[in-house]
């Protein structure tokens, strides 16, 4: 369970901040519902990561020999890699879809959102989390690395929420549109 919270609380701030932001700036008010649809996101993905974290210390183990404290620069950078290369594009995918569920959308609205953000997204997290990774992958024992990925990931989860939260305003004003037109 300590891998549960951590990264479902850190998920579950970003959220209310992104929220205070938008109270500041005169857009909607503070909205409970998109930080409990962050909640469940971060509770239900953070098993997975955990999982994820311990198969890549058996996968790729950084020590040349048992027992040493030299870091294997060929192993890390291969960690990272299967890091940046397999889970960042599922849980991106996990993310824009799960978030369309639990919003309500309808799927082609889901298809537009993975259309609009998956690719900037995508490569967003490539200029980010390499380099957090590897502090964390080189630095972090085990047991701690979810919670430091968790405390990376405030900022990240930021970033996802205004981007997740710009594209659902704009999908929300063609479907208004829409129905302006159609009357």
């Amino acid at each position: 369970m300590q891998i549960s919270f951590s990264t479902t609380h850190t998920k579950s701030f970003t959220d209310p901040t992104q929220n205070r932001k938008e109270e500041l700036t005169g857009s909607p008010r503070y909205d409970l519902d998109r930080t409990l649809r962050f909640f469940c996101f971060g509770f239900a993905i953070s098993p997975l990561i955990g999982r994820w974290n311990l198969f890549l210390e058996r996968r790729f183990p950084l020590r040349t020999y048992p027992g040493s404290n030299k870091v294997s620069l060929k192993a890390l950078s291969k960690r990272v890699a299967a890091d940046q290369i397999i889970m960042a594009p599922i849980g991106l995918s996990l993310f824009l879809g799960s978030m369309g569920v639990m919003e309500g959308r309808p799927t082609p609205q889901i298809k537009q959102k993975f259309t609009d953000l998956y690719i900037p997204a995508l490569l967003t997290n490539w200029q980010i989390w390499p380099i957090a990774q590897l502090v964390n992958f080189r630095f972090m024992p085990l047991p701690y690395r979810v919670p430091f990925q968790s405390t990376c990931g405030v900022f990240w989860t930021l970033y996802l929420s205004i981007i997740n939260s710009r594209e659902d305003r704009r999908q929300d004003r063609q479907t208004e549109l829409r129905k302006t037109l159609d009357r």
